[in-house]
């Protein structure tokens, strides 16, 4: 009897390595047609889970609590399972380069707990040959086992979006890969329990790993070009979401718009693929250049903010600033990788106070990473200007009125409003006297 087939019938087990944004649904989907063991090394998640607490949101308490995966920080648990999923993020470092350790890690742990006749599949985002080069050596090393003899590896990229209810795992096409095509056949018919879309097999590993960095390197670079237009109709006096929708009626416009980007992949990832460039003796040029216009976008943001305070003739030092939002994205709790701390601290240099509102983030992990204590919606007042910087639901039912509150009493000249997300009727706050400025 096949791997797949002892799967499906219960006599082998999936594990998931790993249960943040990405891991934690997988295990939840796959826990509907298999016997799951969904393992993470953070003790207090496990117990969240295990108390049906999704501190995620990305499936809810409701699908916590009636999934039957077996949520464990218990490593040793890794050995009842024969098809190892590994999704970890890869971040990076301080110099932009790959951070393999959190990927590197799970597979000593894996590799501890690895026993004959299993499959690892990785779903990490990293370069083209991770897997095989840096992953591998660490599974034979720990287990003392012979890749391609006692024990195969395949990825299968995720493409899991967080906060988006639409495009989940199982309504995306999943791409799929093995080191042999014995091993491409079981990961696909797996995925395939749990993927309505279908997957697509990729003829090999390196292939799958080079085809998810390239998916968010040109999202990156189509959002720096907008952000460019964006400097760049600034300083021309010309709203760039009016040319923006004219330009989109375009059949073939692509529907880029200008923003912040953070969060674990579309502002990582580029760096993985210019870094493995860079080995070979490949400079990047495009990539690099839409990197670097995205990553200088706080500071301009905090800049313009500071132009709109002088034309108001505000006071910039101890002018007090609002800033509404601090995930990377909206309506996901999640603050890893946001570019909002960039905005707030590039503040801080002109001495400006700026406080922080988002009641959608996790405030624990804002507190622990950035040292950030958030304010109270209701408690914001006597602002100088407010930031709009993520298109949260609850933010987008603010009303005029709303705002008025949160500035010092005076006209509505003096009243600076950032709306970085373009949220707001433009035409409305301009014509009731709002210093108005969006991307």
């Amino acid at each position: 009897m096949s791997l797949y087939e002892k799967i499906v019938n219960g006599e082998e087990k999936i594990s998931l390595v790993g249960l943040g944004y990405v891991g934690m649904p997988i295990a939840v989907a796959f826990s509907k047609k298999v016997r799951v063991v969904g393992f993470d090394l953070n003790a207090a998640k496990i117990a969240l889970y295990k108390n049906g607490i999704d501190p995620t949101n990305e499936v809810g308490d409701d699908a916590i609590k009636n999934c039957t995966v077996e949520f464990t920080a218990d490593e040793t648990k890794l050995r009842e399972a024969k098809f190892h999923i590994v999704a970890v993020p890869t971040p990076v470092n301080d110099d932009h380069t790959p951070d393999l350790s959190p990927v590197e890690g799970a597979s000593q742990i894996v590799g501890r707990n690895l026993t004959k006749g299993s499959i690892v599949i990785y779903e990490s985002t990293v370069y083209p040959g991770v897997t095989e080069d840096v992953c591998v050596p660490i599974l034979e090393k720990e287990s003392g086992l012979r890749c391609g003899v006692d024990f195969k590896v395949g990825y299968s990229p995720e493409r899991i979006n967080p906060g988006d209810k639409v495009h989940r795992l199982e309504t995306i096409t999943k791409i799929v890969s093995g080191m042999d095509e014995e091993t491409l056949d079981t990961v696909a018919k797996v995925y395939e329990l749990v993927v309505e879309a279908g997957v697509h097999r990729a003829e090999s590993i390196k292939v799958a790993e080079a085809a998810k960095v390239i998916e968010n390197s040109q999202r990156d670079i189509n959002i720096a070009f907008m952000n460019e237009l964006s400097i760049i109709f600034n300083k021309m006096g010309i709203d760039t979401q009016s040319v923006l929708q004219a330009a989109g009626t375009k059949w073939n416009f692509l529907k880029f718009y200008p923003g912040l980007v953070g969060g674990h992949c579309i502002g990582v990832d580029p760096y993985y693929l210019t870094y493995k460039a860079e080995e070979m003796g490949y400079h990047s040029q495009i990539i690099l250049s839409g990197r670097r216009i995205n990553d200088d976008m706080g500071k301009y943001v905090a800049e313009s903010t500071v132009k709109n305070l002088i034309k108001a003739d505000v006071s910039i030092k101890n002018a007090k600033v609002a800033i509404l939002g601090f995930t990377f994205k909206e309506n996901c709790p999640d603050t890893r990788n946001t570019k909002i701390i960039d905005i707030y601290n590039e503040l801080k240099e002109y001495g400006i106070t700026a406080v922080i509102a988002d009641p959608t983030a996790d405030a624990d992990e804002a507190k622990r990473l950035y040292g950030i204590e958030f304010a109270d919606m209701q408690t914001i007042s006597d602002c100088d200007a407010v930031i709009l910087a993520v298109a949260h639901t609850q933010f987008k039912d603010l009303t005029q009125a709303d705002f008025d509150k949160m500035f010092k009493a005076g006209s509505n000249q003096e009243k600076v409003l950032i709306d970085i997300k373009g949220l707001l009727d433009r035409k409305a706050y301009v014509s009731a006297g709002y210093n108005y400025w969006r991307l």
